[in-house]
């Protein structure tokens, strides 16, 4: 019963280490995703503001204009490049824990074959012995019968006669 029980935590462990493993990658996956929306909103954003500025500043003066379009610019990857970064720091580090929980599944999914291996060795060696025993108190039982009814056939019991009929 025990080596049940124990394959059975061992499996419903295993079950809960794959959903939270899941739910942390879906929810890395989400915020990187975020992150990757919110660098592209402000560079949009950025690239917005440079070409309303750059159309009024146009008309007063062309380089100036041009200058802080390329800033913006610049800025704007700046910001996309670090995020980037970032998402990828955060995907690699869950992509550790990730690996690190299979591992300590595994590590407990083989603890606990090994326990119930042993416990299946024991009961095993338990189940033969009994057989064994059953067996012998069934013989000495059915030779009981024999030596009642005299129909024994051996000559150890100086009483038993061979082949008398009731």
């Amino acid at each position: 019963m025990a080596s049940h029980e124990q394959s059975y935590r061992a499996g419903e462990t295993k079950g809960q280490t794959r959903e939270k493993v899941g739910q942390t990658m879906e929810n890395i996956k989400d915020k990187a995703q975020a992150a990757k929306d919110r660098a592209s909103e402000t560079a949009q954003s950025a690239k917005g503001t440079a070409q309303e500025k750059t159309g009024t500043a146009k008309d007063k003066t062309g380089g100036a204009a041009q200058a802080t379009k390329d800033k913006t610019s610049g800025a704007a990857q700046a910001t996309k490049d670090k995020t980037s970064g970032a998402a990828q720091a955060t995907k690699e580090k869950a992509g550790g824990a990730a690996q690190a929980t299979k591992e300590k599944a595994s590590e407990m999914m083989e603890s606990a074959k090994e326990t119930a291996q042993a416990g299946q060795e024991k009961t095993g060696g338990m189940l033969q012995k009994t057989g064994e025993q059953v067996k012998s108190m069934a013989q000495g039982a059915a030779d009981a019968v024999k030596h009642t009814f005299g129909m024994a056939e051996t000559e150890e019991d100086p009483h038993a006669t061979k082949n008398r009929e009731l």
